[in-house]
């Protein structure tokens, strides 16, 4: 159909003078499904943003049937025909489905709000596009994959013919991600673009018709997913072709490092987030806790790394009962963490990337008071190199990193303590494919070691890579246990998570 929208020469330089795009030119063609690809720091969301007016470009064009735009807040974007759904969802949970989809532009009738033409648009528009929702739900209400079709929904009440989707089969099973896929594929047989930011290589090669490669800032070329491999799109990707997947010594278990009894967190309404929850990590083996979104399996990451009091039950780490210790407390016992927000409790943005790298170790980097900062700081320039972290130095501001490049940092940081258990929550979120080996390397060295993991993802690969056992939740209690990984497929774990299936011994 030829090119709906192109960016041309596309340029974002930030104050401290990082070039986040130089020149960068990308076309999506009318209904088509387009990746935007490329290793951590390559510039793909910030050109991505620029699109949609969250970034003020410096230079640059952008065409939409061939006529000059002017793009410089998402109010712009969404008059223009641009939408994006992004990885943390912008709803207000308190308001149902229809207030949200019509959020900003509500119809009226004598001056109030028109509720029935809200819910039956909403109807209309679940139907015309195949996203079945209820539209008096309350957003708080909704599992992860109705709140998604929400925010796409939400887009496409703006006539958007443009839709920009951040991961969005980060959090989704593969029963949920197989729905998304056709609906997305519905958009493009109606005349819809989608771009795709995604690490996940399968997904690009199965859904995406064009994929553009971006690296260090700049666009190396589009091409036709057709004629691609995994292993033709990750060296286009990183450079290279990711290596073979390690094998793991065979299991091997050591003494019990965490031992959780009768673990129960209470919800909203009196219905517990976490029900009778009883289970042990052993040194030498990496268990997963699966689970949709919102099953309970963050509360128990929350109470075994000290973040949250707010249970009953035991907590034992190495033998000894953390209720009564602080994070700090519970850090010296030989626990690290990985969070699942590296913004929010992972980091200090404002901070350098050396002071965050050294943030937990400085104290054993101390004699008589005095910080040893040379040892730190070259053990920072080596945590740099090593871990492949895309940064001018290590007096870089943190926030001045890609996400990625965030993440990577506070993976150095806590797997560099050589811990007794790690609690490794999202570990690869946002991280390139190359990135994502070497953690997963060091990750199952670690377990190889004798160490011990406690693994939350939502990226089941990466479960299926990982785990030695995995734990599934449901509705606040473990509902299956999978002994045998390589013997269970992804279909099968996706049914333990949406409670269709449970194994023995895990009833009602």
């Amino acid at each position: 159909m030829g090119a709906f929208l192109e960016m041309i020469g596309i340029t974002k330089v930030y104050g401290n003078g990082a070039v986040a795009n130089d020149k960068v030119d990308i076309s999506f063609d009318a209904a088509e499904i387009h990746a935007v690809a490329g290793e951590n720091g390559a510039g793909k969301s910030t050109v991505m943003k620029v699109l949609y007016g969250l970034e003020k470009k410096d230079s640059g064009l952008i065409r939409i049937n061939g006529k000059d735009v002017s793009i410089t807040s998402p109010d712009d974007a969404m008059r223009l025909g641009i939408g994006m759904v992004h990885q943390h969802f912008m709803l207000v949970n308190e308001l149902p489905v229809y207030q949200n989809i019509f959020l900003g532009h509500e119809p009226t009738r004598n001056g109030l709000l028109d509720k029935g033409r809200m819910v039956s648009e909403t109807l209309k528009l679940s139907e015309l596009y195949g996203m079945d929702v209820d539209p008096y739900a309350k957003c708080a209400s909704l599992p992860v994959s109705a709140a998604q079709k929400v925010e796409i929904l939400k887009a496409l009440s703006r006539s958007a013919k443009l839709l920009i989707l951040d991961e969005p089969t980060a959090v989704l099973t593969p029963q949920e991600t197989k729905e998304l896929f056709l609906q997305l594929k519905l958009l493009r047989e109606k005349g819809s673009t989608i771009v795709l930011i995604t690490h996940k290589l399968k997904e690009i090669l199965e859904l995406c018709d064009r994929v553009t490669v971006m690296r260090a800032g700049r666009s190396l070329g589009v091409h036709k997913t057709a004629g691609l491999s995994e292993a033709g799109l990750s060296r286009l990707m990183i450079g290279r072709v990711l290596e073979p997947e390690r094998e793991k010594r065979g299991l091997q278990t050591g003494e019990t490092v965490l031992e959780v009894r009768g673990l129960y967190v209470k919800g909203a309404g009196g219905k517990p987030k976490v029900d009778n929850v009883s289970f042990t990590v052993k040194k030498g083996e990496i268990l997963c806790l699966a689970g949709v979104e919102g099953n309970g399996q963050r509360e128990v990451i929350r109470s075994v790394t000290g973040l949250s009091k707010d249970y009953t039950g035991s907590i034992k780490l190495c033998g000894r009962d953390i209720r009564r210790l602080k994070a700090g407390g519970i850090r010296s016992l030989g626990l690290s963490h990985i969070p699942e927000d590296r913004q929010a409790s992972g980091s200090n943005a404002e901070a350098d990337i050396l002071d965050n790298l050294i943030s937990v170790s400085f104290r054993k980097n101390s004699i008589l008071g005095f910080i040893r900062y040379r040892r730190l700081r070259k053990k920072a320039d080596e945590q740099i190199k090593s871990y492949k972290i895309i940064a001018r130095s290590r007096k870089q501001k943190l926030g001045m990193l890609s996400g990625g490049n965030m993440q990577k940092v506070v993976v150095a940081r806590e797997m560099e303590e050589n811990p007794r258990l790690l609690v490794a929550d999202q570990p690869t979120r946002g991280v390139d494919v190359g990135a994502m080996e070497f953690i997963h390397r060091k990750l199952t060295g670690l377990r190889d070691d004798y160490g011990a993991v406690l693994l939350l993802s939502a990226d089941l690969d990466e479960v299926f890579r990982l785990s030695d056992r995995i734990l599934v939740f449901h509705e606040g209690r473990i509902t299956a246990e999978v002994t045998d990984v390589g013997s269970t497929t992804a279909e099968q774990l996706g049914r333990y998570m949406l409670g269709i299936d449970r194994t023995a011994g895990y009833g009602v």
